[in-house]
C-alpha cells in the first residue's frame, strides 16, 4: 500500500514551492531585486524627462562616458555626451508635444553594468516650416547603463 499525502501536506508543499519561486518585477519576467528596481527607475525617469522634453533631466541620467555608435561601423552617427547634450537640446526645440511607451522585457546585470532590452513606442509632432508634423516610431531597442557611485547611468542606447 502506496502512502498517501493528506491535503494539509500537499497545501503546505505548494505553499513552499511558490515561497521559493524567483519573484519577479510586476508585469515582467525581470527577476525582482533592488538593481532591477533601480534600473527599471532609471529608463522610467529618463521616459518622463523625455516626454517633458526636459534636456537637462535627461542629461542627469546619462554618464560622461556615453558613447553610442548606433550599430554602425560609420563614425560620422556615433553620439558621444557632448553629441548627445546638443543634439537634445536641438531635438526638443523642434519637437511640440511628445509620448513615449517603453516596455522593459529583459535586464542582465554583470556587476556595475546593466543591459535593458526595450521595446519603445513613440509618437511626436516636430515644427517645420510647412507646419507641424506628426510622426512615430517603434522598434526593439537595447539601453547600456553603468553604475555610477548608488545610481545607474545610461551610456548609450537613448
Amino acid at each position: 500500500m502506496r502512502p498517501s499525502f493528506s491535503r494539509q501536506a500537499l497545501f503546505f508543499l505548494g505553499a513552499l514551492a511558490l515561497a521559493c519561486a524567483a519573484h519577479r518585477i510586476p508585469g515582467t519576467q525581470i527577476p525582482d531585486n533592488s538593481d532591477t528596481r533601480a534600473v527599471v527607475a532609471a529608463i522610467e525617469a529618463y521616459r518622463q524627462a523625455a516626454e517633458r522634453r526636459d534636456a537637462s533631466a535627461v542629461l542627469a541620467l546619462v554618464s560622461q562616458k556615453y558613447f553610442d555608435n548606433a550599430g554602425t561601423p560609420d563614425p560620422s552617427d556615433d553620439v558621444d555626451y557632448g553629441r548627445l547634450r546638443a543634439r537634445l537640446a536641438e531635438d526638443y526645440r523642434k519637437t511640440t508635444a511628445l509620448r513615449l511607451d517603453i516596455d522593459v522585457k529583459q535586464i542582465d546585470i554583470d556587476g556595475n553594468k546593466a543591459t535593458a532590452y526595450v521595446f519603445y513606442e513613440e509618437y511626436y509632432r516636430i515644427a517645420t516650416p510647412a507646419g507641424e508634423v506628426a510622426k512615430q516610431a517603434s522598434d526593439a531597442h537595447r539601453m547600456q547603463l553603468l553604475r555610477e557611485g548608488n545610481a545607474w547611468h545610461f551610456v548609450s542606447g537613448l
